[in-house]
């Protein structure tokens, strides 16, 4: 078992721009400089614990500039992943030095910017096989993601991420978790495709793991997303592999008060009636804090347009999947996710 390496790939059900071709006579010029190094620490999951400012805010700012600057991350997701990169996205307009120290491009590389390619994987599938996100056709992943590596134009990519739509009912250990295993035995550090000779790929890959987002009053019992999330992180915890761990922080409340029956928006009827109000912890608290000073808007891209996540109402729920991806970032550019400044 190959545990020093982490994979990121996420997956959506929007449209692909970006690289169209999948040939390329010019090949990219690489700066070999940077590697990903084993993923230090105790905690590999990243939940609702690790999903607010004060947690982002200590990450020691070194490892910041280390993952804005070396890591190319594919995205690859339907619509419930957009609360990562819309999060990504609006979070440089935040507060006063975030445009600079959380900089971020979209299709394409430039100084000093983390660089995420959103929706590019799918169109690498095998023809006939549907792989916009983990929920369409089950092992459609595997060989979309080794097509999509293995195209020239993509030889600089060194985090991928594949986002489930609803991951209720499927195969995690049949399927995912090992195909998953695959993948980085094959493009992690030290794989079976990664070195200097004809057909190799000299940039190994980190994948990161997820869960799949809560559904209201259906998260419980066999195959239901809270079930489904444990398995998920128990395996990567005991792996030493990341996980965004949606699941967790769609039921934890921003008090980390869980609440099983959430939904993907916050919404709760336990919560409503225990505590009154709108039902929805993110609305309630997003409406007894101060735009610009507690939370952020999201943004559709870069410097775009101002949107929620989509299947959202409140901004609040991207904000904290975008803190969480942030500190994956850092986690495997070798901050060890405990020493603080």
């Amino acid at each position: 078992m190959k545990s020093i390496v982490c994979f990121v790939i996420l997956i959506a059900v929007l449209g692909c721009t970006g690289n169209d071709s999948k040939e390329s006579e010019n090949p990219i010029a690489i700066d070999y400089a940077f590697s990903v190094k084993p993923i230090e620490g105790d905690d590999f999951i990243a939940d609702y614990r690790v999903a607010n400012e004060e947690v982002l805010r200590a990450i020691p700012q070194a490892y910041i500039d280390l993952a804005r600057n070396n890591l190319r991350v594919a995205y690859q997701h339907t619509s419930h992943g957009t609360h990562v990169s819309y999060g990504l996205y609006g979070l440089q307009d935040y507060k006063d030095g975030d445009e600079k120290l959380f900089g971020i491009t979209r299709y394409g590389k430039q100084p000093d910017k983390l660089d995420v390619n959103d929706y590019v994987i799918q169109k690498y599938a095998e023809e006939g096989t549907d792989a916009s996100d983990l929920s369409r056709e089950e092992t459609a992943f595997i060989q979309a993601t080794r097509n999509y590596l293995d195209d020239p134009l993509n030889a600089e990519i060194n985090v991928v991420m594949w986002a489930w739509c609803s991951i209720r009912h499927h195969d995690l250990e049949g399927v995912y978790l090992p195909g998953m295993q695959t993948l980085i035995d094959e493009y992690g550090s030290g794989g079976s495709k990664i070195g200097n000779g004809d057909g190799q790929r000299r940039v190994p890959v980190c994948f990161v793991f997820m869960t799949g987002h809560a559904r209201k009053n259906l998260n419980l019992g066999d195959g239901y997303p809270e079930q489904q999330a444990a398995i998920v992180n128990a395996y990567c915890q005991k792996n030493k592999l990341l996980c965004l761990d949606y699941y967790s922080i769609d039921t934890h409340c921003m008090n980390d008060i869980y609440w099983d029956d959430a939904s993907d928006d916050g919404y709760s009827e336990k919560y409503a009636n225990a505590n009154g109000g709108s039902g929805n912890y993110y609305h309630d608290w997003q409406n007894s804090h101060v735009l610009g000073t507690h939370y952020y808007e999201n943004k559709i891209e870069p410097k775009g347009e101002v949107v929620f996540g989509n299947h959202t109402t409140q901004h609040v729920i991207s904000n904290r999947k975008a803190y969480a991806m942030w500190w994956i970032l850092a986690r495997i550019s070798g901050w060890d996710g405990k020493s603080i400044e």
